[in-house]
């Protein structure tokens, strides 16, 4: 690049020796005080002051409506709950269950009192607070509740919600008179024939309420989604006039900034003359652009000396072109004379032709003035030969893959951008292909690495060979390959595709004298203008691809959005979840009791359960990350983890005064840990690290990964049998597989699965089932555990049937371990009196793989 510079600039001291020296001046720059500064950020602080507000008064306002659906939740709970107390309190006439229905009952009419409060005129403020207070609202939101009633009542929603509401207080009042009048009648020993009476009044208020409740949730309902709706586009609305806003005024910042760099870009370069002048060419002319001094590193790039060319004019001897017009700059030297005060730069690089041939350099001028008149000029020449050879070089690199000579992820990423800008114009279809070679490992564990590179490079040039010249193709890293096709259609894709699979199945590969195989399977995805992201896209991609591979490899995968391809995203979005939770320590245990039914034991049995807390601090259960963990090979980490913070509070346990006593600790292990060798030695380890008594532990394996790993499974049995551990066969009887394999399996527990459990009470074949597994338990000398036992009905009949051991919400839910072990001895699992049931009929319908019987 070429610049020239005036000659009241400041030039280094052996120049001005030189031009026999020369006053110099310093341009002054612009300084921006704090006043100055404080008025460049105050539009910005306002608009963001601004969004800020508005954001929070339409959360607090989301809020609000929340909290009346939620008190709503609660209301109608509570009446239903009246009702079944009430009803339990005609059956049962027990002092208990009638105070828990004025408990209950207090909640509706908590509210009814704050309501009719606030419909006074004036309202009555203390009294509705006092009232949603009795509701069960929570303190913080009953002021906003309130306003949100006295002010937006108005409102057709509200309104609407409000008169159903008032129409439940005559059915509520009933009630509440019922329930004493029963109270007075089971005071006075009321015959059967009253109680059915008032059972059947019970019932029929019942029907009255249920109706109005349902409609009052639906009115907050549709409420609370049309104010979320409004609020969302006043956000909006106002986002995009601050963003206008923001961007007025950036565009103000960034005029002055350009000003400011101006100022310090010529500063600059007043420094960069003395560091360039000494390691570069340095030439000085007079004001008729002749000679009158070469450093030596001139001397060197123009292939003369100072003796020969002194007195000469510069162009004499060299010419100097612009490489961007491709034209010598004839007057370039009276240009540089001629400057005068004006400073400016040309727009173009140069090539510097001499008799030893032509070479590519950076040109600095400074005009020398003296009393005012030119004196002459400092030319200052830098050789850019080396740096052009690294630019190009590191650009290529930058985009390349060193291995295949293909271009790398960053550049397709940057190619499937482009693409993406120019569907938009052109409104055509692209596709990509990602290609993963099936059994690349192979090559690599036989023939070492260098076969496998061997292998790379022959699949690149195969696919540069079978792709048309417009073409784009890159290796992403390891043996993933990926091809944009521009301007291509789905079916012309699907050929490419199957062209490129064949022809890779089909070649032979040597290396060493030894030949290779490999097929390659392959994901197709096709882009349009309506895709918006490359992430996705890639994403897309290799959902596909995965799905080839998983139906048997060497094929090609199209994705389409269906059901399948959705379950894969969503299972390859907890892989970094799951990894991140690791990192931060955020997975925690849960406990769940194991009740003995026909037995004296001693002590508590409980399974450990694994919980995800995620980034807000809420519990996610197993069931949503586990079945991602298996399918893509995570499940070791989560075992370790398990085991490790088990063992951990086991041993912490053990030092406490007050703890519990434990009979057994059941923990779940996946069919990827009983197949790793040397997990064994993990536990093994954990035990010693954390002096763990091994017949404490109790090994949960589910069949179906004993049966898909015999082998390794009897083997690891064996080992930490030997220790103590005892083991216990989950889900038994789900596979219906032969039960030869017991005999090979030295278990000491079968856990029946849930799924015969949970209707053994109306399906006949169930209960046989679970008849049967008894039998064979006990004629091999092993024990029993039933799971998802859910009502005490279940309970009673298993116990009748056989069954040693229970695990299920009528037993116990699970609880945080902490709380589990921080029980005191009085409350032992020996203590086998059932508990109702508290989970919902959809919650007890959903088995987790690691939460144990019930979520």
């Amino acid at each position: 690049m070429f610049r020239w510079r005036s000659g009241g600039e400041k030039v280094p001291a052996f120049l001005k020796q030189l031009s026999g020296g020369k006053k110099t001046r310093r341009a002054s720059t612009a300084r921006m005080d704090r006043s100055d500064l404080l008025k460049r950020i105050a539009p910005s602080v306002i608009i963001v002051t601004i969004q800020v507000v508005l954001a929070l008064v339409s959360l607090r306002a989301a809020s609000l409506v929340r909290a009346y659906v939620g008190g709503e939740s609660l209301w109608s709970k509570e009446q239903k709950n009246a009702i079944y107390l009430l009803h339990r309190y005609a059956e049962n006439r027990t002092s208990k269950e009638f105070e828990q229905f004025h408990l209950a009952l207090s909640v509706p009419l908590g509210d009814m009192e704050a309501r009719r409060a606030l419909e006074k005129t004036p309202p009555d403020y203390k009294a509705a607070a006092r009232g949603f207070a009795i509701a069960g609202v929570h303190p913080d939101d009953i002021p906003g509740v309130i306003r949100l009633f006295v002010y937006f009542r108005g409102l057709p929603f509200m309104t609407r919600a409000v008169a159903i509401w008032r129409e439940s207080d005559a059915p509520l009042m009933e009630l509440s008179a019922l329930g004493e009048s029963i109270h007075r009648q089971v005071e006075n020993s009321v015959s059967p024939d009253e109680i059915t009476a008032a059972q059947a009044r019970i019932n029929q208020l019942d029907q009255r309420l249920s109706p109005l409740a349902l409609q009052f949730s639906n009115e907050l309902g549709a409420g609370s989604r049309l104010m979320t709706i409004r609020l969302t586009l006043v956000n909006v609305a106002a986002a995009v006039a601050l963003t206008l806003l923001i961007l007025l005024h950036t565009r103000n910042l960034v005029r002055q900034r350009r000003d400011f760099e101006k100022a310090l870009r010529d500063e600059k370069e007043e420094a960069q003359v003395t560091l360039q002048s000494i390691g570069d060419a340095v030439v000085r002319i007079d004001a008729t652009g002749r000679v009158a001094y070469l450093n030596p590193a001139a001397e060197r790039l123009m292939g003369v000396t100072q003796d020969q060319v002194q007195g000469r004019r510069l162009t004499s001897f060299i010419s100097i072109l612009c490489t961007t017009t491709g034209q010598e700059q004839l007057d370039l030297i009276d240009q540089v004379l001629d400057a005068g005060e004006k400073t400016s730069a040309a727009a173009c690089e140069f090539l510097l032709l001499t008799a030893g041939g032509t070479t590519p350099i950076s040109l600095l001028a400074t005009p020398l003035h003296t009393g005012g008149a030119p004196a002459g000029a400092v030319l200052v020449l830098r050789d850019m030969t080396h740096e052009q050879e690294l630019i190009t070089r590191l650009s290529w690199q930058a985009s390349h893959d060193d291995l295949t000579g293909l271009g790398n992820r960053r550049a397709f990423e940057k190619w499937l951008r482009d693409g993406l800008d120019v569907l938009r114009i052109s409104q055509r279809e692209n596709a990509l292909m990602l290609l993963d070679l099936d059994q690349f490992k192979l090559a690599n564990d036989t023939g070492g690495h260098a076969a496998g590179d061997h292998l790379l490079r022959e699949v690149s040039a195969l696919l540069k060979s079978v792709l048309r010249p417009g073409d784009l193709a890159a290796r992403l890293g390891g043996d993933e390959f990926a091809v944009l096709l521009e301007d291509c259609d789905a079916a012309r894709a699907a050929t490419v595709a199957e062209r490129l699979r064949g022809a890779i199945e089909h070649s032979t590969f040597f290396w060493s004298g030894r030949p290779y195989k490999t097929s390659a399977s392959v994901g197709l995805v096709m882009i349009s203008a309506s895709d918006t992201s490359v992430e996705d896209i890639l994403r897309a991609a290799d959902v596909a691809c995965y799905l080839a591979k998983e139906k048997g490899r060497n094929r090609i995968q199209i994705h389409h959005q269906d059901a399948e391809t959705l379950k894969r995203l969503g299972e390859m979005a907890w892989i970094p979840r799951i990894r991140d939770a690791l990192e931060e320590n955020r997975f925690c245990l849960y406990g769940q009791r194991i009740a003995p039914l026909n037995s004296d034991d001693t002590g508590e049995h409980f399974e450990i359960l694994i919980r995800l807390r995620d980034e807000q601090g809420t519990i996610v259960p197993p069931g949503s990350f586990i079945p991602a963990a298996e399918r893509f090979g995570l499940m070791p980490l989560l075992d370790r983890w398990v085991v490790n913070a088990a063992f951990a509070s086991l041993g912490a346990l053990a030092t406490s005064p007050d703890a519990i006593e434990i009979a057994s600790c059941a923990i779940n292990l996946s069919g990827l840990s009983i197949g790793d060798p040397n997990f064994v030695g993990f536990v093994l380890e954990s035990f010693r690290a954390h002096a763990i008594q091994p017949s404490l532990i109790c090994f949960e394996i589910t069949e179906t990964a004993a049966i898909n790993n015999l082998d390794a499974a009897a083997r690891f049995i064996q080992t930490l049998k030997q220790l103590g551990c005892r083991f216990a066969l989950d889900d038994f009887g789900a596979g219906m597989s032969s039960f030869g394999y017991l005999k090979r399996l030295p278990v000491d527990y079968l856990k029946i699965d849930g799924s015969f459990v949970k209707d053994m009470l109306i399906d006949p074949i169930d209960r046989a089932m679970v008849e049967m597994i008894v039998r064979m338990a006990k004629t091999t000398g092993k024990r029993t555990i039933a799971e998802f036992v859910e009502s005490n009905e279940i309970l009673a009949e298993l116990r009748a049937i056989g069954v040693d051991y229970a695990q299920g919400f009528a037993v116990a839910a699970p609880e945080p371990l902490s709380d589990l072990f921080g029980r005191t001895d009085a409350r032992r699992l020996s203590e086998t009196s059932p508990r109702p049931a508290r989970a919902s009929t959809q919650a007890r319908a959903v088995a987790s793989a690691k939460g144990g019987s019930q979520p």
